[in-house]
């Protein structure tokens, strides 16, 4: 399971930064969500991979057998902040649109 969960971590990362770099706002606001979904996957990875493991409750494996809450509790933390900044990213550049008239990153269409 671990390296599915790191190639999936590479390739988001991998296509978030492709898309970033890319002159459309657009493009660039969905590669910065795929990097923030490639962060989430690697907190949620540090807290030990576990299937079926209870989360808070006893376990008569010890604490070694729980799962760690803390990575739990900073990816959801990490998801509600990644969609504020989503909704505040696209107010700005529906704002941007309306002035400048293009899409483009630096407002120019010719690329120049």
């Amino acid at each position: 399971m671990e390296p599915v969960i790191a190639i999936a971590i590479g390739v988001l990362t991998g296509s978030g930064v492709w898309l970033v770099l890319r002159p459309r706002t657009f493009q660039v606001i969905v590669g910065l969500s795929l990097i923030s979904y490639a962060v989430n996957l690697f907190i949620f990875s540090m807290g030990r991979l576990k299937v079926g493991a209870p989360t808070f409750t006893e376990s008569p494996g010890g604490a070694s057998a729980l799962a760690d809450p803390v990575p739990q509790a900073l990816v959801l933390t990490a998801i509600v902040i990644s969609f504020a900044m989503t909704a505040l990213l696209l107010v700005v550049t529906i704002a941007s649109r309306g002035l400048t008239g293009s899409d483009h990153v630096d407002g120019r269409e010719d690329g120049l």
